[in-house]
C-alpha cells in the first residue's frame, strides 16, 4: 500500500486534452485520426413522455433521427484537427480522442423507423482498427453535473482516452487510403493493441448471439432456451461485454449483493485456471509444461475481457499460487494478494484509489486473512479430521479434542453400517464434511460481508441485507454454470447442434440463478439505501479489521475480540447519522440534473420534499452507450441527498410527467422511500402510470392537487396556484400539466413553476394568485413560451433560478427571458454556469445564496 501511494503520487497525472477540448466551440471543423474502437448502437424506443419543443440547432433532429435508427459509435485517436480563421483553414497537430456518433443522412420525415433502421443499417460505414478517417466534426465536451458524488460521463470517457463527442453523417466521413495514410501518424500500438481486443470481444459475443437466434436453440422447451437477455448476461460473464445487460436483471442482481457472480471477476478466472490446470494434468502434462500454459491461457482470457482490476488480481494471485505450487513453496493467501497487489500497482499505481481495486482485494483480505483463520481456530480441524477417517494413524498426531472426534465418528459410522450395510460407513462423515464445508462457506460470506459494508456504503450506497444467503444459493450455480457455458460457446463456434447439449444445461442453470435471485430482489428489505460513512468511522474500519488479521493468529482470547469487533464495526458504519439542515431557515436547492429540473427543499423544521428529479431528453445524445444504464435519479440526484445524509423523504412531489422531470423519480422512489408523492392531473403516459404503480408497492400516499387548495407543511404555508380545478389531459403530457405552487414562510416566499407556459401563466393572473415572491425558479427553463412579462412582473421576485443544460439544444435560458429578468433588477442564477445552487430564506424575508456548493 505504502509503494502503491508512492507510485500514485509520483505517476504523470493523465493527460486532461485540455488543447483538444479548446476546438470545441461550436464551429465545423475536419477532424482526422485513426480508428481504435467501433461499436453499433442499437435503436432507442421513443418516449411519449418527452418534452416536444422544436430543437435550437439542427443537431437535436440528428440525434432524435439517429435515436429511433440506431448508430455507430466509432472512437478516433486523433492527429489533426482544422484550424479555421477568416482568410485560411489549415490542419494543426493536435492529439486526443474523440468519440464520434455515426448518423443517417437527413431522411424523409414519415418514413417508418422499421424501413429507416433496415436502409441505414446497409450504409453504415466498415470501418477497422487503423483506419485513418476524416469528417466534419462540431465537437463538445461532456458536461458535468456539479453536485456532491454525482457520477461524470466526462470523466468516464476521459479514462478511455477520449476529451469530446460529436455526431457525424454518414456521407461526410472519408477513409484515407494506405498510400496517404503513410504521410500521417502512424497508430499507437496500444490503441491498436486494445481495438483488436475490443473486435475479439464483439466478435464473441455476437457469436453467443448466434447461437440464441439458431434454429437448433429456438427449438427448445423455454426452460432449456437462451433468450437475448440470457445472452447479454452470459456475454458479460465470459468476456466482459455489459452492453447487453437487461437493465432490470442488473438492479436486481445489485439489489442482492451478486453483481459479481455475472460479470468477470476473480471467480471466473479462478475457475478457468482451475479448469486448464486440471484438463492439463489429466492429459499427463509434466507439472512444468502445464503451469505456464494455464498462466498463458488465463492472461489470453483476461485480455479478452478487458483487464480489470479484478481479473488483474485473479490472474497475479493464480500465477503466485501456480508458481509456488511448482517450486514447493508454501502457498499463503495473504502473501499471494501482497504479490498481486503490488502488480497492479506497478500497473496502475492509482488503481489504489479505485473502488474496484479495494473491494477485489478487501474480499480476499476478508476470507484469506480472517475467516478462514477463524475457522481453523474453531470447527475447519474437524471438517479436515472427517477424511480418512478409516486410518488411525492419523490419530495420533492430532490433538487430543479433534481425535476423540475421529474416534466418535468411526463408532457412529460402524453403528450406522450394522443397520444399513457395510456400504453406509462412510454416509455419517459424508454428511459431517457437508455440513461443516456449508458452514465455512458461510463464515467466509459473513465476515466478507462485515467487511464490505463499507466499501458498499462509501461506493454504491447499499447495505445488501441478504447477500450471504443469495450468493450461497448462487455461486454454487454459477461454478457449474461458467464452464459449462464455456463449453457452449466452443461448441457453437462448429455448429449449434452440436451446442444444443451444454446450451440447454446453460439455460436451465441461468433460469434457475435468476429465479433465485428475483425473488429475493422483489422483497423491499434486500436492498437499504445508505449515505457513506464519517470519515473517521472509515479510518476506525480499517483499524478494526487490521486487528483482525492480527487477532485471529493468536490466542483464543483474540480470537473473541474479532467475533465481537467485526460485527460492532459494521453496525457503526450503517448507524444513521443527523442529516445536514439549516435549523430555523427554509432551504430551497436546485440540484444541477442538465436540462432538467429537481428542487430540493427543506423546510424550517426539517421536514423534506423534493420536486422533480430530472431524467434524459432524449436522442443519442453525448452518454450514447453509456446512458442505456445511466439513471439521473440514482446517479446524479441521490447521490446528492445521501451526502446531505438523508436516508428518507417526506413528500416527493411532480410538476408534470416529462421525463426531464419525472425519468429519475423511480430511482428516488426505492432509494427514500417518501412518506407521500405528490402529482397533480393523470395523463396518458405508460412511465407515469409505472411510477404510480411503484409507488403503491412501496406504501407510498399518492395525493392530487389543484389550484386553491391550501395546506401547512413543515412550519410553511403551502398554496397550490395550478392547474385548475376540473382540468383534464387525457392525451401524452404537455408543460401545462404543471403543478404550480407557492411555499410562505414568515415575510420569505418561493413561487415553483414546474414547465408552466403562457396559457397557464395566463390562469394564474386572470384568478389574481400571483403576489411577489423572494424566490422564483423560471418557468420551463427559461423558455420563451413561459415567464412572461405579465406573469413576472406580477411575481418580483428578488431572487430568481433556472435548471438548466449547458450548451443544450433548445437555446435555454432565451435570450428575451433573461433580458426581462435583467431589466427588473433581479438576480438570475442558472445551473449550467453556477451548479448546485442554494437559497436560504429567513422569517424576515431575506434571502441568502450558496453558489456552487459543491465546489467549494
Amino acid at each position: 500500500m505504502a509503494l502503491g501511494l508512492f507510485c500514485a503520487k509520483v505517476q504523470p497525472a493523465p493527460p486532461t486534452q485540455h488543447v483538444l477540448k479548446t476546438y470545441a466551440d461550436g464551429l465545423s471543423r475536419q477532424v482526422r485520426g485513426r480508428v481504435v474502437r467501433v461499436r453499433e448502437l442499437a435503436p432507442q424506443q421513443e418516449s411519449s413522455d418527452q418534452d416536444k419543443e422544436v430543437g435550437w440547432w439542427a443537431e437535436k433532429e440528428e440525434n432524435d433521427e439517429a435515436a429511433a435508427i440506431g448508430a455507430l459509435s466509432v472512437d478516433i485517436q486523433v492527429d489533426a484537427i482544422e484550424e479555421v480563421t477568416p482568410d485560411v483553414a489549415w490542419m494543426a497537430p493536435v492529439q486526443g480522442g474523440v468519440r464520434m456518433n455515426v448518423v443517417p443522412d437527413k431522411l424523409a420525415k414519415n418514413a417508418p423507423a422499421t424501413d429507416l433502421a433496415a436502409s441505414t443499417s446497409q450504409l453504415l460505414p466498415i470501418l477497422k482498427c487503423g483506419d485513418l478517417v476524416q469528417a466534419p466534426m462540431r465537437m463538445k465536451v461532456a458536461e458535468y453535473y456539479r453536485d456532491p458524488g454525482a457520477w461524470q460521463y466526462a470523466d468516464y470517457l476521459l479514462a478511455q482516452g477520449i476529451g469530446a463527442h460529436a455526431s457525424v453523417h454518414i456521407s461526410k466521413i472519408s477513409i484515407l487510403g494506405e498510400a496517404s495514410s503513410k504521410f500521417f501518424a502512424q497508430p499507437n500500438p496500444a490503441a491498436q493493441w486494445q481495438c483488436n481486443i475490443f473486435e475479439a470481444q464483439s466478435w464473441a459475443s455476437s457469436r453467443v448471439l448466434g447461437y440464441v437466434y439458431s434454429k437448433a436453440n429456438r427449438q427448445l422447451p423455454q426452460i432449456l432456451r437462451l433468450n437475448p437477455d440470457d445472452a447479454g448476461m452470459l456475454n458479460a460473464m465470459l468476456f466482459g461485454d455489459r452492453a447487453g445487460l437487461n437493465k432490470t436483471q442488473r438492479v436486481g442482481f445489485e439489489r442482492t449483493g451478486s453483481f459479481h457472480l455475472f460479470v468477470v471477476s476473480g471467480m471466473h478466472v479462478g475457475l478457468l485456471a482451475g479448469l486448464i490446470f486440471w484438463l492439463a494434468r489429466r492429459l499427463k502434462l509434466h507439472d512444468w509444461l502445464a503451469t505456464p500454459l494455464t498462466i498463458t491461457l488465463t492472461f489470453g482470457y483476461a485480455l479478452l475481457t478487458g483487464f480489470g482490476a479484478p481479473v488483474q488480481r485473479a490472474l497475479f494471485m493464480t500465477t503466485v499460487f501456480l508458481m509456488a505450487r511448482l517450486l514447493s513453496r508454501d502457498r499463503n493467501v495473504l502473501n499471494a494478494l501482497g504479490a498481486a497487489g503490488l502488480a497492479v500497482l506497478v500497473l496502475s499505481p492509482n488503481a489504489l484509489f479505485e473502488a474496484s481495486f479495494q473491494m477485489t482485494f478487501l474480499a480476499i483480505v476478508a476470507i484469506g486473512g480472517i475467516a478462514i483463520p477463524l475457522g481453523e481456530h474453531s470447527f475447519l480441524p474437524y471438517a479436515n479430521a472427517a477424511e480418512n477417517l478409516w486410518d488411525k494413524w492419523i490419530d495420533a498426531g492430532l490433538p487430543p479434542r479433534v481425535a476423540q472426534f475421529r474416534l466418535m465418528l468411526r463408532m457412529g459410522s460402524e453403528a450406522i453400517a450394522k443397520l444399513l450395510g457395510h456400504w453406509s460407513r462412510e454416509l455419517l462423515p459424508a454428511i459431517i464434511r457437508c455440513g461443516l464445508w456449508a458452514l465455512e462457506l458461510s463464515l467466509m460470506g459473513v465476515v466478507a460481508e462485515m467487511v464490505m459494508v463499507l466499501p458498499m456504503a462509501v461506493y454504491f450506497h447499499r447495505a445488501t441485507m441478504f447477500a450471504v444467503p443469495t450468493n450461497m444459493l448462487s455461486v454454487p450455480l454459477v461454478a457449474i454454470l461458467a464452464p459449462t457455458a464455456v463449453v457452449a460457446f466452443c461448441a457453437s463456434l462448429v455448429s449449434p447442434w452440436l451446442a444444443l447439449l451444454p446450451g440447454a444445461t446453460t439455460a436451465l442453470l441461468l433460469h434457475a440463478i435468476k429465479g433465485v435471485i428475483g425473488h429475493v430482489s422483489a422483497v423491499h428489505a434486500a436492498d437499504l439505501r445508505v449515505p457513506a460513512p464519517a470519515w473517521w468511522i472509515s479510518i476506525l474500519a480499517v483499524l478494526v479489521w487490521a486487528f483482525s488479521c492480527w487477532a485471529v493468529r493468536r490466542s483464543r482470547k483474540w480470537v473473541w475480540a474479532t467475533v465481537v469487533a467485526l460485527p460492532l464495526v459494521a453496525l457503526i458504519v450503517l448507524w444513521p447519522e443527523h442529516s445536514i439542515v439549516s435549523p430555523g431557515l427554509m432551504e430551497v436547492t436546485a440540484i444541477d440534473v442538465g436540462q432538467g429540473d429537481s428542487i430540493f427543499i427543506v423546510s424550517p423544521d426539517g421536514s423534506t420534499m423534493l420536486i422533480d428529479a430530472g431524467g434524459p431528453v432524449g436522442g443519442v445524445t453525448e452518454a450514447a452507450e453509456a446512458t442505456s444504464r445511466f439513471d439521473v435519479g440514482e446517479e446524479v440526484v441521490s447521490p446528492y441527498l445521501w451526502s446531505r445524509r438523508f436516508r428518507r423523504l417526506d413528500v416527493l412531489a411532480l410538476s408534470h410527467a416529462h421525463s426531464d422531470h419525472m425519468g429519475g423519480m423511480p430511482a428516488i422512489l426505492r432509494n427514500f422511500r417518501p412518506r407521500e408523492l405528490w402529482v397533480s392531473i393523470d395523463p396518458n403516459s405508460d412511465a407515469y402510470r409505472s411510477l404510480l404503480n411503484e409507488a403503491k408497492d412501496l406504501g407510498v400516499t399518492v395525493r392530487h392537487f389543484y389550484a386553491g387548495t391550501q395546506l401547512a407543511w413543515g412550519g410553511t404555508k403551502i398554496t397550490m396556484l395550478a392547474p385548475e380545478t376540473g382540468y383534464v389531459n387525457p392525451r401524452e403530457p404537455v408543460n401545462n400539466d404543471s403543478l404550480v405552487m407557492r411555499m410562505q414562510y414568515g415575510e420569505a416566499s418561493v413561487l415553483l413553476e414546474g414547465d408552466a407556459e403562457a396559457p397557464s401563466e395566463r390562469e394564474m393572473l386572470s384568478h389574481r394568485r400571483v403576489s411577489p415572491v423572494t424566490l422564483l425558479k423560471v418557468g420551463h427553463h427559461g423558455s420563451r413560451t413561459s415567464t412572461t412579462q405579465e406573469f413576472f412582473a406580477a411575481a418580483s421576485p428578488k431572487d430568481a433560478v433556472v435548471s438548466v443544460g449547458k450548451g443544450n439544444t433548445f437555446g435555454h435560458p432565451r435570450y428575451e427571458v433573461i433580458e426581462r429578468i435583467a431589466d427588473a433588477r433581479t438576480k438570475l442564477y442558472r445551473t449550467d454556469e453556477f451548479g448546485l445552487t442554494t437559497f436560504l430564506l429567513g422569517r424576515d424575508g431575506k434571502i441568502r445564496e450558496l453558489v456552487d456548493a459543491s465546489n467549494p
